[in-house]
């Protein structure tokens, strides 16, 4: 039996290996219940900031927000003296509330004319998406100096388009930022504008977490720089954006142990592991499996900060071969960076009751559970690690005691609704009353893709910190100032 483990931080595997504290939880807060780690989002910010601190640079890094809308991680990363990024006024108001100095805000992503004015004036940093934008700023702020003074608008560019080659098209093509090879014409702009913007720089986000398409935007940005310094402007940021990874599972061998089985299911040449003949973004072609399947690189075992270690160290070509860090340190370059499921990496997981089990094909069980698949899966993506389970009740009929496979189903009334379209394979099968711990979940997969269908209520969150020999949990609500929530405290028995 294939199997997908997962690596679990030690403060959530005690977590869950305390069933009367799992089980306490849900009793006040309801099941679903998405349960966050702040100690843990803690943790990955400090290793973060010791790597930057050892590398000897500049640097900033920007929560971003977006990856999971918990107030206690903005909280968290405010006392950790983080900045943050944010991408809609719904954030800006979280981070303000929760306490950030506009200074350090810097506001991402599309904008229109409404949020842009809201934002000129506040001392956010704004980080540029087009030239529309960037005019719209200057306009903005020009009027606003006219009619009641006050300082520069801080603004960083975003840039895209990276790897171009005379004559073909970019390798890869994004709807954001400044394509690199017309950025002409926005320095131009810029160089006229110094009376309304402080440019502060360059900044880019690759979709992609490949560390050698990084390192080439690195390059073609330095030559931006070079033609900034040249046209008379003084940039002195590079934000690199996110991608940093997390390290999903506990056992790579056994991630493509089932990669591969799951490719013999879909060939045919082996058992079929995945639900209703799903191929997973694959597909079967002169007999062959080809395609780019719809989950992330689960085998990867480096996480984030051990990913920026290796990219700051990678050689630049076009500058003898020196490191990255070593040419922001000689060039003065501070480094921002937009580090988002890697600070939340292990930081949250999700708990879902079992409502009732069937048969399913193959000898299989359909597990029904009482959250649907857009409360737990980033969008279209499948997750592809092993819950865990929590209880001891009766196998359900046809079950024996020994392992079982089976299939997670939501409990929206859609054919569509799979927790996961590929089979799990458990120590035993689940019953009624049984707890599903889905591990790792703080990084898009409690906020991103939210449905209101069936009028249902999303999930709670709980916010749980390890306190001795127990835990304490609060309600993830509530701004600075506002009631501080009632908090629920287990400890071991003496």
């Amino acid at each position: 039996m294939p199997r997908l483990p997962p690596v679990i931080h030690p403060l959530a595997r005690s977590f869950l290996a305390r069933e009367e504290v799992v089980a306490g939880l849900l009793t006040r807060y309801g099941s679903p219940l998405h349960v966050v780690f702040p100690e843990i989002f803690s943790a990955n910010a400090a290793a973060f900031r010791q790597l930057l601190r050892d590398s000897g640079l500049s640097y900033r890094i920007c929560y971003a927000h977006k990856a999971n809308q918990s107030r206690a991680f903005v909280r968290a990363a405010l006392e950790a003296g983080l900045s943050i990024d944010v991408a809609s006024p719904g954030e800006l108001a979280s981070a303000l509330g929760a306490g950030f100095p506009p200074g350090r805000v810097e506001v991402t992503g599309p904008k229109g004319r409404g949020f842009l004015a809201a934002l000129v004036g506040t001392g956010v940093t704004v980080n540029a998406d087009n030239q529309w934008e960037l005019s719209e700023i200057i306009r903005l702020a020009r009027a606003r100096a006219r009619a009641r003074g006050g300082e520069r608008v801080p603004v960083l560019v975003r840039v895209s388009g990276f790897g171009a080659v005379p004559g073909r098209a970019p390798r890869r093509v994004s709807r954001f930022g400044v394509p690199a090879e017309g950025f002409g014409t926005v320095m131009t702009v810029l160089c006229a504008a110094q009376d309304a913007v402080d440019f502060r720089g360059l900044s880019f986000h690759l979709d992609s977490s490949e560390a050698r398409e990084k390192v080439q935007a690195v390059e073609e940005c330095l030559e931006l720089f070079e033609q900034c310094w040249a046209a008379g402007l003084a940039p002195r940021v590079l934000n690199i954006g996110g991608g940093f990874r997390q390290a999903f599972t506990a056992d790579p061998a056994a991630f493509e142990e089932y990669a591969r089985a799951l490719k013999r299911g879909l060939a045919g040449t082996g058992p079929p592991l995945t639900w209703d003949g799903n191929m997973l973004g694959y597909r079967y072609e002169n007999g062959e499996i080809r395609g780019m399947p719809v989950f992330h690189k689960y085998a990867n075992p480096i996480p984030g900060s051990v990913f920026l270690r290796d990219l700051l160290a990678s050689p630049l070509p076009g500058h003898g071969g020196r490191g990255v860090a070593q040419v922001l340190r000689e060039t003065m370059i501070e480094l921002w960076l937009e580090p988002g499921k890697s600070l939340v990496d292990q930081a949250g997981l999700t708990l879902a009751s079992v409502e009732f089990v069937k048969p399913a094909p193959g000898g299989s069980f359909l597990v029904n559970l009482d959250i649907s698949r857009d409360k737990l899966c980033p969008a279209d993506q499948e997750v592809m690690l092993d819950p865990v389970l929590i209880g001891q009740p009766a196998a359900p009929e046809g079950a024996g005691a020994g392992p079982a496979a089976v299939f997670f189903a939501g409990n929206l009334c859609l054919e569509r609704d799979m927790i996961y379209n590929h089979l799990t394979f458990l120590e035993r099968a689940p019953g009624p009353g049984d707890i599903v711990a889905f591990v790792n979940t703080a990084g898009y997969q409690m906020d991103l893709s939210a449905s209101a269908a069936l009028m249902q209520s999303q999930p709670a969150k709980a916010v749980v910190r390890g306190r001795g020999t127990g835990f304490t949990a609060c309600a993830d609500l509530g701004d600075p100032g506002e009631e501080a929530p009632t908090c629920f405290t287990a400890t071991s028995p003496s």
